[in-house]
This record gives C-alpha cells, structure tokens and sequence, in this order.
C-alpha cells in the first residue's frame, strides 16, 4: 500500500506556507513512477521515504518536482523529517534524524513540530552579470543592489538583491536567469523579503525555499553584508504574493571571513493524508 501525508512547511498553521506531499510504499517504483506522482500532486516538490542506502541514514529522500528530481530541497527535508518521525518511519537519536538525499546526508534537529537543518555543503559559484539580471524581470540595472551571484549550501540558486518595492512587483520574464532568487535585506536588523522563481524545473514560484535560506546565508557572507566570525541570523518572509506567507529562520557560521555551516527551522503541520489507488 502506498500511502502519503500533505504538509504545509514554514509556516505555524494549515493552508500557509509551502505545501509537500511525503510518500510511502513507494520502494518498488521506477523513477518514472515516482515523477508522474509528483507531478499529479503538482506542488512545488514531492518527497517519496525510503530505506536508506548509506551508513548511517535513518532513511532516504528522493525529492521530485513536478517536471524533475532534485538532489536537495529545504522544505521537503524538514517535511520529510518530521513526518518521518511522526509516523515512525524512522527514530530520532538525541532529537536527530539524518536523512540520505542526492546532496549526501543531512542532519535535522527535532523539536515538536519544528525542525533544524544544518549544511556544510557549501560553495560559490559565478557573479552573473547585473543587467543580465534586471532584464529577467523586466527591470533595469540600476534597479539590482550590490553584485548577483550563485551559491549553494546543497542546491544552487541565483541570487539578486533589489529593493523591497521592486521585490514585491517582480515578474519572471522567460528567458532569463531560472532557480532565481531576488530578496530584499534591511543591512540594521537582517530582515529579509525573499521570492524564488524556477520555471524550468516546473515551479512557477515557491511559497517558501529552504534550500535558497541556507544559500542566502552563504551569499550574505560572501558579498559582505554580514560579517565578524561567529552565528549570525537572519529572519525570511517569503510567499505573501501567491497567498502563501511563510516564515524562515536562518543561522550561518563565519569562521575566518567564511561562511562554514548554515541552517534553516521551521515548522510543518499535517493538512492531509490518504492512499493512492492507482498507480501511473
């Protein structure tokens, strides 16, 4: 029997937030299986619990999005996680669960009905070209602060700072950058305004993107705009505009100029769950 949960992620209450649909039985589907449930669920990502396949993992996540699999997402990990141990699937260890993805292993913190990812997956990718930027929304280079670039902490995005106003009226323009990621960042209180659009994996804009939080913290760092070794943290709204306002919380560590280890909470509640019947 395959069954599956819906939860709502990074948020404190139902129909908020980003939605997810974790599902289990699925050991004896073919990847082609698992992409046309997926993309039946039509949320941004879908997340099939597996026995894991590495030392160490309390299970294993294959995450798809409606059109792909991804090798890490942000929401799915927390979902996943905390339905995984509601429902048993797997026990936590000193409040821990350790999930095996494509990106590796990734350990989540448990706390009721909130949880902690921590990634030391990091990396900097290019600078991408201001202009370039703009024009992918329809702006002007002027209208792009500071310098876009990618990062990752597990999954790459790019990331392109504009004002708030401008966030807010941003439209993705086909053609241009794709996993983008524009946010506005008061420098006096580490507030940030984030929207994450990723046509070309089938999400035409995410409610809420851990993956991108973890990432953003990454950038921060490396384009200056948080520094002095130590924990620092910033707080993420995200999802207002498509009626989905969603809350995260992000840590980085900068040891040495350099961010070392960041980290995303937030919380997942049950929406839904149920059993699929017939199988594609």
């Amino acid at each position: 029997m395959i069954t599956f949960e819906i939860v709502d992620v990074f948020t404190d209450r139902a129909y908020a937030g980003n939605q997810l649909a974790v599902v289990y039985g699925a050991e004896d589907l073919a990847p082609a299986q698992m992409q046309a449930i997926a993309a039946e669920f039509g949320y941004s990502e879908t997340s099939f619990i597996l026995p894991g396949t590495t030392a160490g993992a309390d299970y294993r996540a294959r995450i798809f999005t409606p059109a792909e699999e991804l090798p890490f997402a942000g929401h799915p990990t927390i979902g996943s996680a905390l339905s995984a141990a509601r429902t048993g699937f797997a026990t936590p260890n000193g409040g821990k669960v350790v999930q095996e993805c494509g990106s590796g292993l990734m350990t989540i913190e448990l706390d009721g009905d909130t949880a902690k990812l921590t990634s030391t997956a990091i990396s900097v990718g290019d600078k991408i070209d201001a202009a370039f930027a703009a024009t992918s929304f329809g702006y002007a280079a002027a209208q792009v602060i500071g310098t876009p670039q990618a990062t990752s902490a597990g999954l790459p995005h790019n990331f392109v700072r504009l004002s708030d106003a401008d966030v807010t009226a941003a439209k993705s323009t086909p053609g241009g950058l794709d996993f983008v990621y524009l946010f506005s960042f008061d420098e006096a209180t580490n507030a940030v305004h984030g929207r994450l659009f990723a046509s070309g994996v089938g999400v035409a804009e995410d409610p809420a993107t851990g993956s991108a939080a973890v990432a953003l913290g990454v950038y921060l760092v490396e384009q200056g705009l948080i520094t002095g070794d130590g924990i620092h943290t910033y707080e993420i709204s995200q999802g207002a505009e498509i009626d989905r306002p969603s809350k995260l919380y992000g840590e980085v560590v900068v040891d040495g100029g350099k961010a070392v280890e960041v980290s995303v909470t937030g919380s997942a509640i049950l929406v839904a769950k149920g059993e699929l019947v017939t199988l594609p």
